[in-house]
């Protein structure tokens, strides 16, 4: 009977476990090598103003990328763009593995990207050269990107090119075709 009882405790207390491990708040800031924030997130000193303004509910970003800082530089091209824009949403997909790929209209998406997120990780920042008056992520003509989701770990993107017009022979796409 001891032997039940040391059994039924153990799974009881694995299950509690669980349990606590699923529903335990994940907003605060984890212990170094968690996959919670990108290992390019900056964390400022304590007591130190938070690097960007918070977010729509007013928490402050908690890191910042520079992984997107060539995107629409001066001397680049659409395909470097391209490759930076796939190289967020693949960052994305490591930190939001459950979840897959951001979700909506550009806006919604660039939002995300910029700090609206779970862990408030800004993988864009939100005063980039790339971000319109609307909040779009846009290609280096001002024309907002167009996103497809593939799949959860799969993002098409798409610039309408220097024409800045949509279904013409000059548009880019990513992946390439």
């Amino acid at each position: 009977m001891t032997a039940r009882r040391t059994l039924a405790a153990c799974v009881i207390a694995i299950c509690l476990g669980i349990a606590l491990w699923f529903f335990w708040p994940r907003h605060a800031p984890r212990a170094s090598g968690a996959a919670s924030a990108p290992s390019t997130a900056t964390t400022p000193p304590p007591g130190a103003p938070p690097a960007r303004l918070a977010a729509a509910d007013d928490r402050p970003i908690e890191g910042e990328s520079r992984i997107a800082d060539a995107l629409n530089a001066p001397g680049g091209d659409i395909r470097a763009d391209l490759r930076i824009l796939n190289e967020v949403f693949e960052t994305w997909q490591t930190n939001f593995a459950q979840t897959g790929n951001p979700v909506g209209e550009n806006a919604e998406i660039t939002a995300a990207l910029t700090g609206e997120n779970l862990h408030r990780f800004a993988f864009i920042p939100r005063g980039h050269r790339a971000i319109n008056a609307r909040g779009e992520l846009t290609d280096r003509w001002g024309t907002p990107f167009r996103f497809h989701q593939i799949s959860g770990q799969q993002m098409e993107i798409r610039s309408a090119g220097p024409d800045r017009n949509f279904l013409t022979d000059d548009d880019a796409f990513w992946p390439p075709r």
